[in-house]
C-alpha cells in the first residue's frame, strides 16, 4: 500500500477522459473522485470508463454523470473499508464482493490510500497461452520490410516484437507462440526458445500466408485461453482487465475494439424520401474498429480450418452464425498499429519518449 494520493484520485470537476488518463497513469485500475475536503465521492473503475465507451458515451462527460447512471444499482454506492483494517480483513472484503481495489478511508471519511488484491495475494502466471501473429510481409513499409520482417523493424532499441514479447511476460504470461512465415530465420536466431526473455516460445511455421486466423488451426490441442495479437502492434493495453472482462462476460471470443473518429468534410444532409429533414454541418462520425487483439476459448478453434487461409472476420462470423457469445473490450491505453512509414515513425518517436520520461523520474 502506501500509494501516492493523486496517483488515484481526481476531482469531481474532472471528464471521464481525465478519470480513463488517471487509471492509465496509476496503474491500480482506479480513479477515486475527491470532494474539496478529501472525502470519497465515488469510484470509477477500468470497466466503468471501457462501458461508457462502448454505450458510445463520451469521455468529455463529467465524472458525475457516470455516477448517475448507477443510481439504483449493486454499485451505486462506493465499496470502501478502514485504514486501520488489517490485511485479512481487507482481503475477505475484496473477495467477498469480488472487487480488485479498495479505497482506504480515516473515521472523518477522507481518503488516505488504496490497496488492491495483487498487492494482498501473491502473483501468478496468467492462465492464458499468448499467440503472435508475425508472418507479415510487411508490404506497405516499402523499403524498410525489404530485408527485415516487419515485427523485427527496431523501435527504441529493440525489435518490435521484442517489445511485445516483454508486455506478455510483464502481464504474467509464461508460454507463448510465434507465428512465422517472411524471413522466419531472423525471428527465430533473435528469441530462440524465449529463455533468455524469461518465457518459453514456441513456432508456429506457415509454409503460406494463412490469414489472421488460419496458423490457429496449426497450433496442438490447448487447455487455456488464447491471447492472439498481431506482431506489429504497439499498445499498452491491460491485458489483465481484457481477461476479467472476458470471463465476467462469459464469452467464447472477445476482441479489443479502438474508437475511431473520422471528420466528414461536407454537411450531411438527413432526408426521408424527398423531404429534407435535417442538415449537419461537416459533422463527425465515430466507430469500433478492431485492434489486432483477441481472447480465444479452446472451444473456439475447431471451427479454423487446417492449413487453410482464414482471418478473424471469417471466424468471429462463424461463431455469430451458431449464435455463440462474442464481446468487445475497449482499448483506452496508448494504442498504434504499425501498418504504414508515419506510423512506424511515430512508433519510434513515441517509445522514445516513454524512455526519456521514465529517465527523468528516476
Amino acid at each position: 500500500m502506501r500509494h501516492e494520493l493523486r496517483s488515484f484520485t481526481i476531482a469531481s470537476s474532472s471528464s471521464l477522459r481525465d478519470a480513463a488518463a488517471c487509471i492509465d497513469g496509476g496503474g491500480c485500475g482506479i480513479a477515486v473522485v475527491l470532494a474539496e475536503d478529501g472525502r470519497l465521492l465515488d469510484t470509477i473503475t477500468d470497466g466503468d470508463i471501457r462501458r461508457a465507451v462502448l454505450a458510445g458515451r463520451s469521455l468529455d462527460e463529467p465524472v458525475g454523470a457516470l455516477g448517475a447512471r448507477r443510481a439504483g444499482t449493486p454499485y451505486e454506492v462506493p465499496v470502501v473499508a478502514s485504514i486501520d483494517d488489517n490485511a485479512d480483513t481487507l482481503l475477505s472484503m475484496l473477495r467477498k464482493r469480488c472487487l480488485r481495489q479498495l479505497p482506504l478511508l480515516d473515521r472523518g471519511g477522507v481518503v488516505r490510500d488504496l490497496v488492491t488484491i495483487d498487492e494482498l495475494v501473491a502473483t501468478t502466471a496468467m492462465a492464458v497461452h499468448a499467440v503472435v501473429m508475425a508472418g507479415g510481409f510487411g508490404t506497405r513499409l516499402g523499403e524498410l520490410t525489404k530485408n527485415v520482417p516487419k515485427p523485427m523493424l527496431p523501435v527504441g532499441g529493440k525489435p518490435l516484437l521484442e517489445h511485445i514479447v516483454g508486455q506478455l511476460r510483464s502481464a504474467g504470461i509464461a508460454t507463448m507462440s510465434l507465428t512465422t512465415h517472411y524471413r522466419a530465420d531472423q525471428i527465430e536466431e533473435h528469441f530462440g526458445d524465449g529463455s533468455e526473455f524469461g518465457v518459453d516460445i514456441q513456432y508456429v511455421a506457415e509454409d503460406r500466408p494463412l490469414g489472421t486466423a488460419g496458423a490457429l488451426g496449426l497450433l496442438p490441442p490447448q487447455a487455456m485461453p488464447l491471447l492472439v495479437m498481431n506482431g506489429d502492434i504497439l499498445t499498452r493495453v491491460d491485458i489483465g482487465a481484457m481477461l476479467r472482462f472476458h470471463r465476467e462476460h462469459n464469452a467464447e471470443l472477445t476482441v479489443a475494439v479502438r474508437q475511431y473518429e473520422m471528420a466528414v468534410p461536407f454537411g450531411v444532409v438527413e432526408a426521408d424520401g424527398p423531404a429534407v429533414v435535417g442538415i449537419k454541418e461537416k459533422p463527425t462520425v465515430s466507430f469500433l474498429v478492431n485492434a489486432g487483439i483477441y481472447l480465444i476459448e479452446p472451444s473456439v478453434l475447431p471451427l479454423v480450418p487446417i492449413g487453410a487461409r482464414f482471418d478473424m472476420p471469417d471466424l468471429i462470423a462463424a461463431l455469430l452464425a451458431q449464435r455463440r457469445r462474442v464481446a468487445n473490450f475497449a482499448v483506452l491505453e496508448y494504442w498504434l498499429d504499425i501498418g504504414r512509414v508515419e506510423d512506424y515513425s511515430r512508433a519510434r518517436h513515441d517509445v522514445a519518449h516513454w524512455s526519456e520520461t521514465a529517465e527523468s523520474e528516476r
